[in-house]
């Protein structure tokens, strides 16, 4: 039998896609043992990590996927030469920030490339989907997360994956697509309990595909996805993976081996949650959901100031400030045109994905009692990217000299806000007077 050719089409998106993702690994790999030192909540994920090699029991206060992996990225790390100056023995072992934080950082660098193939599962437009990435290659939030120790990356990642599962069992119907998609959802619900919103966006669309009674129902293809089909994978085989990831774990933990342990140990890590409160006394850096959507109150994960002129090492998990107002303000526009136009350029059923998505994701936290922080909004964050995607798409495909010039203006200055304040993404040495200058508002500080 002769051997089929392979090639590979190197065209213009193609290009582009791979230059976004070469973009993306190098900041989040550049520098990355800066700061020898745990950065925030890598007080805990970090050394979690480390006693799970050490065969150490502890109580989690998350489901324990992202701390499996933060230990593997550990042991493959500590086998790799490092820098004595990266060393430091606050895990409880000896490692280098390096090998607690590479494997964050990889993961982080396809999240671009992730919520690209959403768009372009949705739509098959080449130009969404790279507006979509380059969006997220923009973004502040996303990039300080992924240089740390920490587990909000491995949530979206694993969301995006399970969504992007379903979306190509849409497209094109293979039952491997399915199971692939509730693996990764059960995988998101096993690192924050919240990530299960990216299956609930799944269950409403189906579900709201089966209600729509007539021919001009937005979600039609949505049918495709048969009951049994849906309780096999979307259903059964994320609880089942769910449940399986927490067998190392308990494991390592002789009391809550028992099936009543692993009850137990839901609701003490419910209660957990339930006893923090919400007051500026448990955390300086609480903030309301609302104040989200104008990003009003960021997080600051280390600050240190050095030498006679008091040079300022900060890094700020915050978003790229203009890339949030105008995603937050796109969102309010599409939503606004859906409801007051009867013809669009787009089918509802993106505007519905769009909309669903984003609301599950940001609304159950009305109801949270416990301290929240900003970067709770990362799930709900990246669909106001999409909505920002359409509008400036949607600007481009006018072709009138007024709207391309509003196209690249946008484009521009949320590429100039994110230079701006990268020193503060990468914790790259400011004077006070240059940091101030990008705190705009006294809550960021």
């Amino acid at each position: 039998m002769p051997l089929k050719k392979f090639s590979l089409s190197l065209d213009g998106f193609n290009v582009a896609v791979l230059l976004v993702f070469l973009v993306s690994l190098s900041l989040r790999f550049w520098g990355l043992e800066r700061f020898n030192a745990l950065v925030f909540d890598e007080v805990y994920y970090a050394k979690f990590a480390n006693d799970y090699w050490l065969g150490k029991p502890f109580f989690p206060s998350h489901p324990p996927l992202s701390h499996y992996l933060i230990a593997l990225g550990l042991g493959i790390g500590s086998l790799l030469p490092a820098d004595p100056d990266s060393v430091n023995t606050l895990t409880g072992s000896l490692h280098s920030t390096w090998s607690y934080r590479w494997l964050n950082a990889l993961v982080g660098s396809f999240i671009p490339l992730l919520v690209g193939a959403v768009a372009y599962l949705l739509t098959r437009r080449r130009m969404l989907t790279l507006l979509v990435m380059v969006l997220a290659l923009l973004d502040g939030l996303y990039l300080v997360e992924s240089r740390y120790a920490l587990n909000n990356i491995y949530l979206i990642f694993f969301g995006l994956l399970g969504q992007i599962g379903v979306l190509s069992y849409l497209r094109r119907p293979r039952f491997r697509f399915l199971m692939l998609g509730g693996v990764f959802l059960g995988c998101a619900g096993a690192v924050k309990w919240n990530g299960f919103a990216f299956l609930l966006g799944i269950y409403l669309l189906w579900a709201l595909a089966w209600l729509w009674r007539g021919e001009k129902n937005p979600l039609q293809r949505w049918r495709a996805l048969k009951p049994l089909p849906v309780l096999l994978t979307l259903v059964f085989l994320p609880a089942l993976t769910y449940s399986l990831l927490w067998i190392p774990h308990l494991l390592l933990n002789p009391d809550y081996r028992s099936l009543a342990g692993f009850g137990r140990i839901h609701w003490e890590t419910w209660q957990y949650h339930n006893r923090i409160g919400n007051d500026p006394s448990v955390h300086p850096y609480c903030s309301p959901w609302h104040s989200w959507l104008i990003l009003w109150r960021p997080v600051a994960y280390y600050y240190q100031t050095v030498g006679a002129h008091k040079i300022v090492y900060d890094v700020h998990s915050m978003a790229n400030p203009i890339l949030l107002w105008f995603s937050t303000g796109a969102l309010f526009l599409w939503f606004g045109a859906l409801l007051f136009a009867r013809n669009g350029a787009y089918p509802r059923e993106i505007s519905l994905y769009l909309g669903i998505n984003y609301l599950v994701n940001l609304l159950p936290w009305l109801k949270i009692s416990r301290c929240a922080f900003f970067y709770h909004y990362m799930s709900a964050y990246l669909f106001s990217w999409f909505a920002l995607a359409l509008v400036l798409e949607t600007l481009w495909r006018q072709r009138t000299s007024f709207s391309r010039a509003v196209f690249c203006l946008t484009l521009g200055i949320i590429a100039l806000g994110f230079l701006y304040w990268l020193p503060i993404f990468l914790g790259l040495p400011l004077t006070p007077r240059a940091f101030g200058a990008r705190m705009w508002l006294r809550s960021w500080i």
